[in-house]
């Protein structure tokens, strides 16, 4: 059986006994017009390794297989294996399977020296941890193209003095160009979820932070963010206050929501510098 031959996945699914599991933030996304988009928006094809987060029954997963990518999918739930295992089967073993926690995987061995591009609609309870652990890990991917609650995605491309602005507005946009290029209405899901999705885009910026950089960013952005009302002389108190403030030529009566990727940066130079 190729790909092509196998049955609609809502079939798979009936046969296979196999409903969502909100213990593991799951919703089905089976429209493959949907999951096409999302393949082409990735901008993978032949040659290309992908690695899916999540794939469940596989529904992306057939998208990503058929722009003829290399796919690595992490499903910590073991009911999709068999389902999964076919797929790979009628993908002639472009699909390979890690049952594990996304959580504890280790990108890099699996990327194993070569570019590898993070393409997944990511299960709602842990979106935004992974999100943060291949912003600022050793593991930097050639691309991201993720599906998160549509909150979550809006606030990974906020700018500020935007609602939305925040803490991971801040390392995303620290760390990558972002982008959100799709929304995804809550129907489209099986069963549909009570929150819109969107999907973001992300590609690395070449002046992506050193990891020493990039750590100290982290310290300042959550102690601002922490107590975004306050002004950053009261949130940024432990970490110098007013005179880190003024070191990094901003006011300290300004607030975190205000503050631009650049200012951040600033702050975590300014706290370097006084350690």
């Amino acid at each position: 059986m190729t790909l092509d031959q196998l049955p609609p996945l809502r079939e798979t699914l009936a046969d296979h006994g196999l409903l969502a599991k909100k213990s593991f933030g799951q919703h089905f996304l089976l429209d493959l017009n949907i999951t096409r988009k999302i393949a082409r928006l990735a901008q993978v094809g032949p040659g290309d390794h992908v690695i899916e987060v999540g794939p469940g029954p596989g529904g992306l997963t057939r998208a990503l297989l058929e722009t003829g990518a290399r796919v690595t999918a992490v499903e910590a739930d073991p009911r999709f294996a068999p389902l999964l295992e076919e797929l790979s089967a009628a993908s002639g073993g472009a699909l390979t399977l890690r049952l594990e926690d996304a959580l504890k995987t280790d990108e890099a061995a699996l990327a194993a020296g070569a570019p590898a591009h993070m393409v997944s609609n990511l299960p709602y309870n842990v979106g935004t941890p992974l999100l943060v652990k291949w912003m600022t890990g050793a593991f930097i991917p050639a691309s991201m193209t993720l599906m998160f609650q549509k909150e979550v995605a809006d606030r990974v491309a906020a700018q500020p003095a935007e609602d939305a602005y925040g803490r991971l507005s801040v390392l995303a946009q620290a760390t990558n160009h972002a982008q959100v290029v799709m929304d995804v209405p809550a129907r489209a899901f099986t069963p549909p979820p009570k929150v819109a999705s969107a999907v973001v885009r992300l590609t690395p910026r070449e002046n992506r932070p050193a990891p020493e950089r990039l750590d100290a960013l982290q310290a300042v952005t959550a102690a601002a963010f922490g107590q975004r009302r306050k002004m950053l002389r009261s949130s940024l108190k432990a970490l110098g206050g007013a005179e880190l403030c003024e070191t990094a030529g901003l006011s300290p009566e300004a607030r975190a929501e205000i503050i631009d990727v650049a200012g951040f940066l600033a702050l975590a130079d300014a706290s370097r510098a006084r350690r």
